[in-house]
């Protein structure tokens, strides 16, 4: 997809519970420090921070394309030697089929307006891309997709099932995957006036009850299982039956559990977040390189640009003001109004936004990260962030850890009393400093990817490369440093 499909406002059915801001927590803290009761608690926290440290640092026929991506091809999965695997190995659940192929061929019905086969065809990817003739070169069109922002699930469990790495012996596995198609299930249920708790909870607590009787899951309490879950964190944090989403990770079993999110609790450890779906997925590494040359020798009219809707029932909607601030600026600053339906899928305006642009503005998104900021990275604009859990505390996995390389944080509340003008703190950096901004942010793109072969690309690591990677490491270190907790 190249552009994030238009949805009615949360506000008009339930709203989804903002997510804490690190300056409530730290004010919080200020006022707790001079209670002298609460020196034994901030020790404790201290200590189990230092723990947590140590660990991070060691079908129908319009349906054609949705088969089931469990069906392991003749020979996919031949077992490597040692050497092409030292991270270890993956076995994969079989899990009932109501948990993910059955969600997936009921796509008709996952979605309160219309059907969601369209975007679930293709393993995932959606429709080919069309009316794009003359903004990508001819020779990339074909691996362009109206991508959906919330199919990682299906994404991941069909690469992970031809994966060199995986086993079909559970015990010559490292890690073990569930292939769940949790978001998808509770997307159905989200936007429904008449939906119950018991609802949005019910695929969660039936994987749970058949996860619990596995053996290779009661040997290690999910310290070496993990699952994707392809909407943001919050979706997935009910504390309360009336309020928004489910209560999955807050379920019994969930809880050493590493979860693959597009959006992470950036206090929560078992919480990994990875890049949202962009609708570029190449079909070998030419592909990849065509596509960096392509965008690294973009004639770029503009400064920067913004992509995005008001929030009008949002009280100081930072997003209007960054609206009518770039429509103030049109010489610098080329403005994309989402408002309505101009930036549904099957349009290629957000793309050709990206591609005329030098810098692009990323505030938050209804949550604190949005899917633009990876479509903007891929067409090779240099994005400007103005909440640091936007991008910076979210994907560490995917991005260089030096943010000033790639990115321009401005502070927001400069932005809001006026004593920050976006257009001079842009205008600010010299030709050269943009021009190595933006390679560092091409040298990334294949980070930000899913590569359309199932089997991976030839040489070069996508985001699911690096995913299930870091994760077969992750494993590995919890067994060399034999640190669980119960």
């Amino acid at each position: 997809m190249l552009s994030i499909p238009a949805q009615p406002s949360l506000e008009l059915h339930q709203k989804r519970p903002k997510s804490p801001d690190p300056l409530n927590l730290l004010t919080s803290l200020k006022q707790l420090i001079h209670h002298p009761r609460t020196w034994l608690l901030m020790a404790i926290l201290s200590l189990q921070v230092i723990l947590l440290f140590t660990l991070t640092t060691r079908s129908f026929s319009s349906r054609q394309d949705l088969s089931p991506p469990y069906t392991p091809l003749s020979g996919s999965t031949t077992p490597q030697p040692e050497s092409e695997c030292s991270s270890g190995r993956v076995f994969v659940y079989d899990l009932p089929k109501s948990l993910n192929h059955e969600i997936l061929q009921n796509c008709d019905n996952l979605n309160p307006w219309s059907s969601r086969c369209d975007a679930l065809a293709n393993d995932g990817f959606g429709q080919p891309a069309t009316g794009i003739a003359g903004v990508v070169p001819e020779s990339l069109a074909p691996a362009w997709y109206w991508t959906d922002q919330f199919v990682s699930e299906v994404i991941f469990h069909n690469r992970i099932m031809h994966h060199k790495c995986r086993v079909h012996d559970p015990e010559n596995a490292t890690a073990f995957y569930i292939p769940f198609y949790v978001g998808l299930a509770v997307g159905k249920y989200l936007w429904s006036n008449s939906s119950t708790a018991q609802d949005r909870d019910f695929h969660c607590e039936t994987m749970l009850s058949w996860l619990q009787t596995q053996p290779y899951y009661k040997r290690s309490d999910g310290w070496d299982h993990f699952l994707t879950m392809g909407r943001i964190t919050w979706d997935f944090r009910r504390s309360r039956d009336p309020d928004w989403g489910s209560s999955c990770i807050y379920k019994p079993g969930m809880r050493n559990i590493t979860r693959l999110l597009i959006e992470r609790n950036p206090w929560d450890y078992f919480d990994v977040g990875v890049p949202y779906p962009t609708g570029f997925h190449p079909r070998t590494d030419a592909d990849v390189t065509d596509w960096q040359s392509f965008v690294r020798s973009r004639n770029r009219s503009k400064l920067f640009c913004f992509a995005g809707a008001k929030r009008s029932l949002i009280r100081n909607d930072f997003r209007g003001l960054l609206l009518s601030q770039c429509q103030s600026e049109p010489e610098s600053c080329r403005v994309v109004d989402c408002g309505g339906s101009r930036c549904s899928n099957g349009t290629s305006l957000i793309l050709e936004t990206f591609l005329d642009s030098d810098f692009c503005l990323q505030p938050r998104g209804d949550s604190f990260t949005r899917r633009s900021i990876f479509d903007c990275m891929v067409a090779g604009s240099i994005p400007v962030f103005f909440w640091r859990r936007t991008a910076y505390f979210q994907y560490e996995w995917f991005l260089p850890g030096e943010p000033e390389s790639y990115s321009v944080f401005i502070d927001r509340n400069a932005v809001k009393n006026g004593t920050a003008s976006i257009k001079n703190v842009l205008a600010g950096y010299s030709r050269e400093e943009v021009r190595k901004m933006r390679e560092k942010v091409i040298d990334y793109v294949p980070n930000f990817l899913y590569a359309k072969p199932q089997e991976g690309l030839e040489t070069v690591k996508d985001a699911f490369d690096i995913a299930l990677e870091r994760v077969l490491r992750r494993f590995k270190e919890h067994g060399d440093w034999g640190f669980k907790w119960q």
